[in-house]
């Protein structure tokens, strides 16, 4: 596994749109506070044209999101590079992005989650090149960064410390849809309490392993069974390490994650498996009167593997950011967690 070098302060940060760009004036504010408070920790930030730009769901041609996302990838100078946002077609880029000249280049951070999936995940199976699953550049728009922000910047530059479960998360409306966001520096509502849940009633847990994993949507709908599907062989090269799935859900309904799950067990996607974390679903729709919890017991309790649930990671925030391809160390206790990722420097 190759991992970028470390990030200094004084480096610049890329800044580019691979699926949905810039949609409205709240949205604009938010980007360039965003830009302020990056510079305010001391870096430079470089953005695309895409970001500012925005149809039908995409900030520009897949040609032109690959185009403008290699022009930062190939720029000596930048050293990371935040994904503006999430959207519905990153996807559009795999077929044109050259994963052997990535593989060449030299390593650099990529950071987001939800559709960047189809980005930070292929980077681990495709180029061998971690990357960190976790929140996307208009987070940092907001008024007062919250911790997880900044954790995500100390990962990258690649500090060694442990990141604790939060006391509190924000919380779907009754309807299920996310709360409209009117404020433009918003900072998260965190109002329902956290807490992890071991999914066979262990006291405790704890297992260490490479990781892999991000949105279980675009696992499910892009990776699997495409052209890009490298999930096992990436298992099997990783096998001594013992493998960790990090897996967070959006949107969908249980049946769904029933069979996603069923089928990943029978692609032997979980035979090296020390231990999956599953993330707070955003929105998921009960089928049948089967909750999330059921369908993941349902799908993989016989597995021999520690599950944990309702971790920090994904779309309720607030997250953990999560560098996929390095060593995890996971423990889930009391309703409380912990992360730590371990490097090779």
């Amino acid at each position: 596994m190759k991992y970028p070098e470390k990030l200094k302060v004084g480096d610049t940060i890329g800044v580019t749109a691979p699926s949905c760009g810039m949609r409205d004036e709240i949205e604009i504010l938010r980007f360039e506070n965003a830009i302020k408070n990056l510079e305010q920790l001391g870096y430079h930030v470089k953005t695309t044209p895409n970001c500012l730009t925005n149809f039908k769901g995409r900030s520009s041609y897949a040609e032109q999101r690959v185009k403008e996302f290699m022009e930062l990838y190939r720029n000596p100078e930048v050293k990371a590079i935040i994904f503006l946002g999430g959207g519905d077609f990153a996807c559009e880029m795999l077929e044109k992005l050259d994963f052997d000249e990535i593989s060449k280049l030299p390593p650099k951070w990529i950071q987001g989650y939800s559709d960047c999936t189809n980005l930070t995940l292929t980077f681990n199976i495709l180029a061998d090149i971690a990357s960190i699953y976790g929140p996307t550049f208009k987070s940092y728009g907001m008024k007062n960064l919250h911790p997880s922000l900044l954790n995500a910047i100390r990962l990258m530059q690649k500090e060694e410390f442990v990141q604790e479960s939060y006391e509190k998360c924000e919380k779907v409306d009754k309807d299920g849809e996310e709360t409209e966001e009117i404020d433009p520096y918003y900072e998260y509502n965190l109002v329902e309490k956290v807490s992890w849940k071991n999914l066979k009633q262990e006291e405790e847990i704890h297992f260490q392993g490479r990781a892999i994993g991000g949105c279980i949507d675009l696992i499910r709908e892009v990776i699997i069974g495409s052209n890009f599907d490298k999930l096992k062989e990436y298992c099997e090269k990783y096998k001594e390490d013992g493998i960790i799935w990090i897996l967070e859900e959006y949107e969908g309904n249980t049946p769904e994650v029933y069979r996603t799950l069923w089928r990943m067990k029978n692609m032997g996607l979980f035979e090296h498996c020390k231990g999956i974390v599953f993330g707070r679903p955003l929105m998921i729709r009960e089928d049948y009167e089967i909750s999330f919890e059921e369908a993941v017991y349902d799908s993989i309790s016989d597995l021999d593997i520690p599950i944990i649930l309702d971790a920090d990671i994904g779309h309720l925030a607030p997250q953990i950011p999560i560098v996929t391809g390095s060593i995890l160390e996971v423990t889930s206790k009391n309703g409380k967690g912990s992360i730590k990722n371990l490097y090779i420097f």
